[in-house]
């Protein structure tokens, strides 16, 4: 491969963690606050709780095959190389829906919010812009991307502790400070399963960014071991915040009306803290976007730079990387001008169309584990039969019970998404009659013994 090809590795663990964080932004919780707490129905902390629990047994097997398999190109790269390369086309085109939606997420979120403290300046003035200045510095490269990125969410997470500060006082100075412990927002005799599950359906969004840093491994030092460290240091730090901000939410605002659900932050904001705590809000959640709209930008031109690079998209455009810049930077224009369609539609489908698109790429990815358990005929131990099989068994039920989950609209778009992508297989492989492109040069997976495994 010439230099024009490869990518440059230069990042560290906390700069994975970084970017990682910044794809999921911690302040996305706020972002989807209204969508989240009518899709379950108020029931916020329960939902996240099994939402965490769900990605705990599907970032497991990320980071099995992160550590066999340290390439770009996420669970399309997995399953290529554990299961069929025409299993791995097909998650990658699914994935592809995951990766184009998360900018247009950042660019919705950034109009509503900005639109509504300027409402003089219509919303797609300020997404334009956004994807503009986006484009600008993710084409400078990733290091670039993963320190800016670290800057904005450890203040994401210092403002989400302030918010949590604020309803601590808020509870104690009521004389509710015994409802602290109390453990009604996770679970009560009102609560129902299906409500909560269909929330967690909707809030997992929060905790996709695991699947992110995977398509970094070929810009990662030692990758096998910083990518299965980040993605567990990453769920959870995203889960501590996400489902303790729900628990002092419902324990303070238990019967909460929403008016408007796309900027139920904004009316939270001025409940809790008033005009100063909704002032303060409105700074970092410009500040969240942006970093969640970079890390987006630089995901999908690197998923999109592997399956260009494998010929599987046009190899001319897709495949290439700048000489000089070492980045993707046809694939960050092509990402760009599509994210320009969040002028056009509403977050609750963009998100809903995420949800699809890494769901489904979650449980192959949990299928690539199984699947190479029975390849590798080695005598294994019970702890191995337990990690590579029993968990990401588990983890596969989760995830296909979460997406039979999302609204009948969501799942019909996204499969006539795959009907296209099979579409466009059939006519790679000539009817199946010959491999894909890369697949007479796809590399044998690399093992590690057993005993290694995650």
């Amino acid at each position: 491969m010439s230099n024009q090809m490869e990518l440059k590795r230069t990042l560290t663990l906390w700069q994975v963690i970084f970017l990682g964080l910044a794809w999921n932004t911690p302040m996305i919780y706020f972002s989807v606050f209204g969508v989240a707490y009518e899709g379950s129905s108020g029931l916020l902390t329960a939902a996240y709780f099994v939402a965490v629990l769900a990605v705990l047994f599907t970032g497991a097997s990320y980071a099995i095959m992160a550590k066999k398999i340290p390439v770009a190109g996420s669970a399309y790269t997995f399953a290529k190389k554990a299961i069929h390369p025409n299993a791995g086309f097909l998650v990658g085109w699914v994935l592809l829906l995951n990766y184009l939606f998360a900018p247009i997420i950042a660019a919705i979120t950034f109009g509503i919010f900005l639109h509504a403290e300027f409402p003089s300046v219509p919303p797609f003035v300020w997404i334009i812009g956004l994807i503009i200045l986006l484009a600008a510095i993710a084409t400078r490269g990733v290091s670039s991307s993963a320190n800016i990125s670290r800057l904005f969410v450890i203040l994401q997470i210092i403002f989400m502790m302030i918010f949590c500060a604020y309803l601590i006082y808020g509870l104690v100075s009521t004389g509710g400070a015994a409802s602290l412990t109390s453990t009604e927002p996770f679970i009560n005799v009102d609560m129902s399963l299906p409500v909560v599950l269909a929330g967690a359906s909707i809030v997992v969004f929060s905790f996709l960014g695991f699947d992110t840093m995977t398509t970094l491994s070929e810009e990662t030092i030692n990758p096998k071991k910083t990518i299965p460290r980040a993605i567990f240091i990453m769920i959870g730090i995203v889960g501590v915040l996400h489902v303790g901000t729900s628990y002092f939410v419902q324990l303070s605002h238990p019967n909460l009306t929403i008016v408007d659900p796309d900027s139920a932050a904004l009316e939270l904001m001025g409940i809790v803290g008033g005009s100063l705590l909704r002032s303060v809000f409105i700074t970092v959640l410009i500040a969240a976007i942006f970093t969640q709209g970079l890390a987006s930008i630089t995901s999908v031109s690197r998923l999109l730079y592997v399956m260009g690079r494998d010929s599987i998209l046009p190899k001319k455009l897709f495949g290439y990387v700048h000489p000089k810049l070492k980045t993707p930077v046809p694939n960050i224009i092509i990402a760009s001008i599509i994210s320009l369609l969040a002028i056009f539609i509403s977050i609750d489908n963009a998100i809903r169309f995420v949800n699809f698109g890494a769901l489904s790429a979650f449980f192959f990815v949990n299928l690539c584990v199984i699947s190479l358990f029975f390849k590798n005929k080695t005598r294994r131990s019970v702890s191995q039969v337990v990690t590579n099989l029993v968990c990401p068994l588990i983890g596969a039920v989760f995830i296909a019970w979460l997406l039979a989950l999302l609204e009948l609209p969501t799942i019909f778009g996204g499969l006539l998404w795959v009907a296209a992508g099979f579409i466009y297989l059939i006519y790679l492989t000539k009817a199946f009659k010959q491999p894909l492109p890369d697949a007479e040069s796809t590399e044998k997976t690399e093992e590690i013994p057993e005993k290694q495994a995650i």
